[in-house]
């Protein structure tokens, strides 16, 4: 019998060691994500009452102290009447939060206006918030800031805002300018007339939108060899009047006159009268015959004839 009550005793100081063991510590200072402070935010080991609320979490980006008595207090009011407070007589509480500025708005106008279409490839947007506005703290939680409503008038370039920030009750209006540009090709270098264009000739740089139709803005890949109509300066925007298919034969160039008639086909030497892109009609001098004859430029320094059999000999 003495044996069994001494083996009570075991097992009864054991499960009180446990207990102690188990009873919820006081963390240091903590920082919270959420508007309450629940007992697991507070305490380490918690148990079942982690999730419970125990008292509201101080705004967004602030904190505050919680004294050791308040602490008690609260604990108590959820179940908690033991824990242990590692030395401490107070608690600092911080609330996590994200800082909503003017980059954190504008991006979110940028995305919403590319998903929408209205930026496109090449595309810029300088985006100007009006005055009056101020950076915000806001909860740090999935979603800090959602834009509900864009209004933009690409006519007039000003746009006004709606967003709903998290932990605020009411939402934020904002409005401004956007100054629309894109990407327009640029001349890297002074160039001749002539000039046939290369990749290393052409740079991009953007210019308002508003001008982009209007200049006649050429893609790079219709621009790379093709040859400017006339000298062009560093830095001048190049447009569809610019350029011109390259001289495939220029005036006084000697050629190779070219016929051909099914399986025969007849060449002799010749001199440019005019100039001419590949596949434009030209003027050329027989040098056998000194005759002008009318001729198409087919390649570089190539010409061709289509005159009909009988007038061959005129050649």
């Amino acid at each position: 019998m003495a044996h069994f009550r001494t083996l009570t005793a075991a097992i009864a100081l054991s499960l009180m060691a446990g207990s102690a063991l188990a009873a919820p510590v006081l963390r240091g200072d903590i920082i919270v994500i959420n508007p309450v402070v629940t007992a697991g935010d507070m305490f380490e080991d918690a148990g079942a009452l982690a999730d419970t609320p125990i008292f509201g979490a101080p705004a967004p980006g602030t904190s505050g102290l919680v004294d050791l008595g308040a602490i008690k207090a609260a604990a108590a009011r959820i179940g908690i009447n033991t824990f242990g407070n590692n030395g401490l007589d107070r608690v600092r509480v911080s609330r996590a939060a994200i800082l909503v500025d003017e980059t954190f708005l504008k991006d979110m106008i940028f995305a919403d206006l590319k998903a929408r279409g209205i930026i496109g490839q090449g595309m810029h947007a300088d985006i100007m918030l009006s005055p009056g506005f101020s950076p915000v703290q806001v909860a740090a939680d999935a979603e800090p800031a959602r834009l509900d409503n864009l209004r933009y008038h690409p006519s007039r370039n000003d746009f006004s805002a709606r967003f709903t920030l998290s932990g605020m009750s009411r939402p934020l209006d904002v409005s401004g300018n956007i100054m629309m540009s894109v990407d327009a090709p640029h001349l890297a270098a002074t160039l001749a007339a002539g000039t046939v264009l290369m990749p290393e000739h052409i740079v991009m740089r953007p210019i308002p939108l508003r001008d982009a139709d209007s200049l006649g803005i050429v893609p790079v890949e219709k621009l790379v060899g093709m040859a400017l109509r006339r000298q062009s300066r560093d830095g001048v925007v190049l447009r569809a009047a610019d350029i011109t298919e390259p001289l495939a034969v220029t005036k006084n160039e000697l050629v190779t006159i070219v016929f051909r008639q099914g399986p025969m086909t007849l060449t002799v030497k010749g001199q440019a009268v005019t100039s001419a892109a590949k596949g434009s009609p030209l003027q050329v001098i027989n040098l056998m015959s000194k005759r002008i004859i009318s001729a198409t430029a087919i390649a570089p320094g190539t010409v061709q004839v289509t005159s009909a059999p009988l007038a061959l000999a005129g050649l």
